[in-house]
């Protein structure tokens, strides 16, 4: 923090990475409208609007940023595109006066903010990599580890750890598939001056060489460009950027979620590191809050909102543009990126060293596996001969009856009332309802599909 007198933006220096930091700081947003500027130059070299020492002053003067002087006279004039400009032309002796010949302000800023997009999304791809990474390897550890699955939070059937930790995973891998398709047809403005048109352009090469340059111009920046465009590029493509960086939110905040739920010490069976000098509470010595998965939960709240202003955006560009987006997309913008880069990161520090209680989890499943077991028994005794509406009222009966014996603290008596029940013993011995009876081989087929994605998911990353 430079000035901790006045307010700083908590992403300026507490959320997100450095290196997303920078993709969208100040500096190097400055180099990019310069890398703009020098590349129109080199193109309209072979047009005779600039000379080619011109363009090479341009071009070696480019990194030269005075971002103290700039903003000085952007204090003044009100505009910081033409405050940096006047800084770039005043180092540029003889091309100072070719600089942004033909462009308007977007032309400038709309293709450099593309190349930052595409730069931020190279980064969230790189880091949803590694957090599927992370997610295959503890699918392998734990794809055959047993424990009670719970809905609507109240315990259900029994699954495994991996099919459980799979299904995160497969809602990151779609999403790592929008992001791929998405950072691929992420397309710019181009050079079409004030409204779209290209006419200041057409003025000064001709209408017959516009296609050639703007062709040009997008091979050399690395970027495609819209067919039709008006003062800037569609600004629904923001709003689909922020929508599919909120979509990722979503994956990563019910990520932590769950996690929450299972760290609280009436599930007991997962929990986030926790430091050897960390501290849960100023208050409680004994506490170990799930503290990443709360700021984790705190910043998926703030991201989910992000699209609603990129929607108005969109909705509210009226005819060839309005100026009403400007203010907040210098904000909504990197702050997405920022959080999703934040949420990544935290997600991966979390599950890279997740702490599996075993114990936790082995005992959880004695207590309410056979409560799900008593599925098993009735599809068996039916196959036996026994009349199901039968069979399901008194295994009912068992089961309420085990309810209060376990809420009451008592052991979970539900194997012994089935296995002597002298209605159930008419069609099943004691030994085959004390097999079937046993929950954690009530497991389908989770361990092959767990193991099955973990599997795709390595084959996609790494490709």
């Amino acid at each position: 923090m430079k000035d901790q007198k006045t307010y700083q933006s908590p992403f300026s220096w507490r959320y997100g990475s450095p290196q997303m930091r920078e993709i969208w700081g100040e500096y190097n947003t400055r180099l990019l409208w310069r890398e703009i500027w020098a590349s129109l130059a080199e193109v309209q070299t072979e047009y005779r609007l600039v000379t080619t020492d011109q363009a090479n002053e341009i071009r070696t003067s480019a990194g030269e940023i005075d971002l103290a002087q700039s903003l000085k006279i952007e204090e003044q004039i009100q505009h910081d595109l033409m405050a940096e400009l006047q800084v770039f032309a005043d180092q540029c002796p003889t091309a100072g006066g070719v600089l942004h010949l033909g462009a308007t302000s977007m032309d400038i800023k709309d293709n450099a903010l593309i190349l930052q997009l595409k730069d931020a999304l190279g980064l969230i791809l790189q880091e949803l990599r590694d957090l599927l990474d992370v997610m295959v390897a503890l699918i392998d550890r734990w794809a055959e580890l047993p424990m009670i699955g719970f809905t609507h939070l109240q315990p259900a059937e029994p699954t495994t750890l991996g099919y459980r930790l799979a299904q995160p995973a497969q809602d990151l891998l779609i999403y790592y598939r929008l992001l791929i398709a998405l950072e691929s047809g992420i397309k710019s403005k181009g050079f079409c001056g004030a409204v779209g048109t290209s006419a200041s352009y057409a003025s000064l090469i001709g209408e017959e060489n516009l296609a050639v340059f703007q062709d040009r111009l997008a091979k050399k920046l690395g970027i495609e460009f819209f067919e039709v465009v008006t003062q800037t590029y569609p600004r629904i493509q923001d709003y689909q950027v922020l929508s599919n960086l909120s979509g990722l939110g979503a994956v990563l905040y019910k990520m932590a979620f769950d996690l929450r739920i299972l760290q609280s010490p009436v599930f007991a069976e997962l929990a986030e590191p926790f430091g050897e000098k960390q501290i849960g509470s100023s208050a409680m010595p004994f506490k170990q809050n799930p503290v990443i998965a709360e700021k984790i939960n705190s910043l998926g709240r703030y991201l989910a909102q992000l699209p609603r202003t990129a929607w108005d955006n969109a909705a509210h560009s009226l005819l060839e543009r309005t100026l009403d987006d400007s203010a907040n997309r210098r904000m909504i913008l990197p702050e997405a990126f920022l959080i999703a880069d934040e949420m990544l990161r935290e997600c991966r520090e979390i599950f890279s060293s997740l702490q599996v209680f075993e114990h936790g989890i082995k005992q959880n499943l004695q207590d309410y596996g056979p409560f799900a077991a008593t599925e098993k028994l009735l599809m068996t005794l039916s196959k036996a001969g026994a009349d199901r509406q039968q069979m399901h009222q008194v295994l009912r009966n068992h089961s309420l009856q085990a309810w209060t014996d376990v809420r009451e603290g008592g052991v979970n008596p539900l194997l012994e009332l089935v296995s002597n029940d002298p209605t159930l013993l008419e069609y099943l011995s004691q030994a085959e309802i004390r097999k079937v009876m046993d929950g954690s081989a009530y497991l389908g087929d989770a361990v092959e599909r767990a193991k099955k994605l973990a599997r795709k998911i390595k084959v996609e990353i790494s490709g």
